[in-house]
């Protein structure tokens, strides 16, 4: 049984705080969020057990401390907490970009500290804030850990069975090749989604476009419902990967335009069947 701190009580810290009680890893949850009312919430809703009035105070005791803050605060948040930390404690993270994390705590602690785990939870919804957890979020879902070269293995294996007590299902990689699989698979799709939508706010017939949506549109555009704060620092911390692809993705685009314009449609429809192809090929069970 394992004292548990959550910095950051949102999505996905309330989410893991409910799955780790559920699953009987924890004794004792202690949460800190900047947001007062995150904290009411998850009291009422008995995801933890206690608010603490700061990061450090949330930090203190425990035996594993997790970060599920916006990727760009993860240095704020290592400093605040920093205090509270206690030698043989655990800690750990949720970002989305892992570059950009190790690089804030090794400038936080002189050097990355070997019982810090990089940690990526593949799981989430475009909700957000403690009401929104879920038990069962990481339940059949991947978590990437990405260990550096100062890694304690024991706290390498406390966080991997963590995150397998949750029925998530866990690998290893490095953290740059993280950041580029996920620039790919998440970070620019988020990007498009938001610009389409925009783009279709400033047509003149915006009204009638959003109210006549179908199910292709709103599965096309749900992402464009997440936080924008938080995928703004995703972004931003992951803007070399992210910039790189969206640059390929416009090349792409005015080679479609080009086609449609020169009417060479035997060609425009191969495309449409070489991508339909490869998602059929790598996502054969995705509807």
């Amino acid at each position: 049984m394992t004292r548990l701190a959550i910095i950051g009580l949102g999505l996905i810290g309330g989410s893991l705080a409910r799955a780790l009680r559920a699953a009987g890893q924890v004794s004792h949850i202690r949460a800190y969020d900047p947001d007062p009312r995150q904290g009411r919430t998850g009291l009422e809703q008995g995801v933890i057990d206690e608010f603490a009035n700061s990061a450090d105070a949330a930090a203190s005791s425990a035996d594993l401390v997790v970060m599920a803050v916006p990727v760009l605060h993860t240095a704020e948040a290592a400093r605040a907490l920093r205090p509270g930390l206690s030698k043989t404690a655990v800690l750990t993270d949720v970002g989305s970009t892992k570059v950009s994390v190790m690089a804030d705590l090794t400038r936080e602690f002189g050097e990355l500290p070997p019982r810090f785990v990089a940690a990526h939870p593949i799981a989430g919804t475009e909700k957000s804030g403690v009401a929104a957890s879920r038990g069962e979020l990481f339940r059949g879902h991947r978590v990437v850990l990405t260990p550096h070269p100062q890694q304690d293995p024991d706290a390498l294996a406390t966080v991997e069975a963590m995150w397998s007590s949750v029925g998530a299902r866990v690998v290893q990689m490095a953290p740059d090749c993280h950041d580029a699989i996920f620039a790919a698979t998440s970070h620019l799709p988020h990007v498009l989604a938001y610009a389409f939508v925009d783009m279709l706010t400033h047509l003149p017939n915006a009204d009638d476009i959003f109210s006549n949506a179908g199910g292709g549109f709103r599965d096309f555009t749900r992402i464009a419902s997440s936080s924008p704060e938080m995928w703004h620092d995703i972004v931003r911390a992951n803007r070399g990967e992210v910039a790189g692809l969206l640059e390929r993705q416009i090349g792409e685009l005015h080679e479609l335009l080009d086609l449609m314009r020169s009417e060479d449609w035997p060609a425009l429809k191969l495309r449409f069947a070489r991508a339909r192809a490869a998602r059929e090929r790598y996502l054969p069970h995705i509807e």
